[in-house]
């Protein structure tokens, strides 16, 4: 292994890697590939196939959605008396600076929007208010000329001439509402192209003051380009309008049943699965109508129930339709997310760089990391509706969650690609060809076979911890493919050396193990972007020559209390953006990393904590280089010196000045005295400072420079006398 360069050159020839061999064998792969696009191109001509002028995600999609039209009867609306009132304020009464107001109704698929603007529309009121008024719907595509020619049809009753060009329509078009106030339903809006929208928009701002238009979308981003208005967000009905809706169509033909007890107790725990969605409910109710018996109704509940949102009737497909308009680049995000189980807290970090670990992220900008474009990714479903419940908690984490129906979706759409296996019967049912599985219990994982997976996510341990060496074993030597895996809280001590083998791996999750240290040759798995080893409370050390994982973007050791340093070698990890955790080797008989190697790391985002700063010697003379000064991206600094004071703290603390970009400032148990550091005033994106003793301070410097902030905490600084109000004394 140490010869010389012949020596090397001629170990390779004879190795696996050799790339002469390698080239054959591709070549080949290729060849057969390129015989058979030829055949395929052959037989297109021999049909005579035409080539599409327009993008493959969409252009399929007309005839799955049918025309809309403004009339509704009143007593099919259940519900929405709320909503339509607050819509009535915007159309009737609210004033506004433009001539023509857009006001953006938003939700998922079957929620109701289409039939909220009929409701609003024909009322008698809007009616009166409005000399003109027109309903459109747009759908998929998204043509200025053929939206032109029906806003001229809707309201004149008559198509335009389809001979017209685009110059004599706009004239038409701006003749018929020019001085008018009108009202202009756009139903069912899709594009999300500014500049498309622009070109329409500005053929329909002749109205007179007081004109609306209404827009329905499933699009959040749709909303935002169309108007200034805050959209209306649809929700799902309340408990009892979701039961009025389902009990007039279940009991329509057998008012009698409505009393009855048994029956409405199946129909309420039914209901429960339809999320409030009137479409969900319609089409449920409608077939539970057709069912005589109390034994038909249960059974449905207990059999047909789980099934029914995919089948191809009127639920998954209106929802696809969400699906299908997606660009490629999102629906294969979009279906990954069929691993998690229903109503499952989704973290969306963790979500991303499961996107990135599969190479379902490619760099759009040299700027921008591949996180912050999975982070765009996701937002970009978040607008469409696909997730809920976004909430942004504690320490910069973010959370949500799918809707039940969207996770049916998800499920649909991934086919035979993932699988969620809960027992040995889903398991046998999971497809060979399968890339994507998450499992609940340890003991099923050798009950798949299949050689091409490439994430494997552990959701719980409930297995026989016994044979985790088994399954350590099952594993490294079955799926080489492996991207992605998870094995959070599996107990176990050790691991092989062999995991080198899983080379493939980019996402590799340990926490909450009980690992006291990590084989030498996890350094070997060079693809790895994502290491976490949160909760391993008994881990000591981190592999030494960890800077030969030079994609590495990730490393997690939160609450790894056990942990006596960082490896030396840390500082050449430049593509690091999360960090969570530095310590400082207590004395320096680990030969660990110095707190200088922190100076190189400017990629760092999100939070950095950095224990045992009471450790740092000769901090007066060693500090040559700014450490945390450059890291532009830091969110929140935690400072713990964890103990006794020394004299060095004061150099220290003022040696440790963050980027202005700063937002929260945690301080443990400096032992400094009264002169809190200068660089404070001057990190003025501060919100949160946080002071914990025991130290010396005897009073802290203004606060006044500091505009964000809006929490300051201090604990246990017993010789704390008072704030300073004159920044000038900050200095003295």
């Amino acid at each position: 292994m140490g010869g010389k360069k012949l020596m090397k050159e001629v170990r390779l020839f004879f190795s696996s890697s050799n790339q002469f061999a390698y080239g054959l064998k591709i070549g080949r792969k290729i060849n057969a590939i390129k015989a058979r696009l030829a055949s395929i191109e052959r037989k297109a001509n021999t049909f005579g196939f035409m080539v599409r002028d327009r993008p493959l995600d969409t252009s399929f999609m007309t005839k799955k959605r049918q025309q809309t039209h403004s009339f509704v009867p009143k007593d099919k609306i259940i519900g929405r008396d709320d909503d339509k009132a607050a819509l009535l304020k915007l159309v009737l009464e609210f004033e506004s600076e433009e001539n023509v107001y857009i006001i953006p109704i938003v939700g998922f698929g079957g929620l109701g929007k289409t039939a909220l603007a009929q409701f609003v529309y024909n009322d008698e009121m809007v009616k009166n208010h409005f000399e003109l008024m027109m309903w459109v719907c747009v759908s998929d595509v998204f043509d200025v000329k053929l939206i032109v020619e029906n806003i001229i049809e809707s309201a004149t009753g008559q198509a335009p001439d389809q001979n017209l060009k685009m110059e004599q329509l706009q004239k038409q078009l701006r003749e018929k509402i020019g001085g008018k106030k009108y009202l202009l339903v756009l139903d069912d809006i899709w594009n999300e192209e500014r500049e498309n929208w622009v070109s329409l928009k500005e053929l329909l701002i002749d109205g007179a003051k007081g004109s609306r238009i209404i827009v329905t979308t499933r699009s959040f981003k749709v909303a935002k380009i169309t108007g200034k208005c805050q959209p209306h967000v649809l929700k799902g009905l309340s408990d009892y309008d979701a039961w009025s809706l389902f009990k007039e169509i279940a009991f329509e033909q057998r008012y009698a049943d409505s009393t009855d007890s048994a029956f409405v107790e199946i129909g309420q725990q039914i209901l429960k699965r339809c999320g409030g969605v009137p479409l969900v409910i319609r089409t449920i109710a409608s077939t539970l109508s057709y069912k005589e018996t109390e034994k038909d109704w249960r059974s449905f509940k207990d059999n047909e129930l789980a099934k029914i949102s995919q089948n191809e009737g009127n639920i998954l497909p209106t929802l696809k339709l969400s699906y299908d308009h997606l660009p490629a680049y999102l629906k294969r995000c979009f279906a990954y997310c069929r691993l998690y189980p229903k109503d499952y807290e989704i973290d969306v970090q963790t979500l991303v760089q499961f996107w990135v670990a599969q190479g379902f992220v490619k760099q759009s900008n040299e700027t921008r990391s591949l996180q912050e474009t999975g982070f765009g990714y996701f937002k970009e479903l978040v607008e469409r509706s696909f997730f809920q419940e976004v909430i942004k908690e504690r320490h910069l984490n973010m959370t949500c969650k799918m809707h039940d129906l969207m996770h049916d979706l998800a499920e649909f759409v991934a086919g035979k690609e993932s699988g969620i296996v809960d027992s040995n019967s889903s398991a046998s049912e999971v497809d060979e060809k399968c890339r994507h599985m998450s499992i609940n219990d340890d003991s099923l994982i050798p009950l798949f076979k299949g050689k091409k997976l490439r994430t494997l996510l552990l959701f719980a341990n409930e297995g026989y911890q016994d044979k985790r060496d088994e399954i350590w074993h099952f594993i490294i030597s079955n799926y080489r493919c492996l991207r992605v895996l998870k094995l959070y809280n599996f107990e176990f001590t050790t691991i092989p050396l062999s995991i080198h083998k899983l080379k493939h791996l980019r996402y590799l999750d340990l926490s909450r193990n009980n690992l006291m240290i990590l084989p030498k040759s996890i350094c070997k798995i060079q693809n790895l972007k994502v290491l976490k080893l949160d909760q391993c409370r008994w881990l000591k050390e981190l592999p030494k020559k960890i800077e030969k994982l030079v994609n590495l973007t990730h490393l997690t050791c939160s609450e790894c209390k056990s942990l006596t340093h960082m490896p030396r070698g840390i500082g050449k990890l430049t593509s690091l953006e999360e960090l969570s955790m530095f310590v400082v080797d207590r004395d320096g008989s680990h030969d660990g990393a110095d707190l200088s190697e922190l100076s190189g790391l400017n990629n760092l985002r999100g939070q950095l904590r950095i224990k045992n700063l009471r450790f740092v010697k000769n901090a007066k003379e060693k500090f040559k280089t700014p450490i945390l000064k450059g890291k532009q991206h830091l969110e929140s600094l935690v400072l713990e010196w964890n103990g006794d004071n020394d004299d060095d703290d004061n150099k220290l603390l003022e040696d440790l000045q963050p980027h202005p970009n700063l937002k929260k400032l945690h301080i443990h148990e400096w032992g400094g005295d009264a002169k809190f550091p200068s660089w404070l005033s001057l990190i003025t994106n501060l919100v949160d400072i946080n002071i914990w003793g025991p130290n010396k301070f005897k009073y802290l410097p203004s606060v006044a420079q500091l505009p964000c902030l809006q929490n300051l905490t201090i604990r246990d600084c017993s010789e704390l006398e008072y704030m300073d109000d004159n920044s000038s004394k900050g200095s003295q």
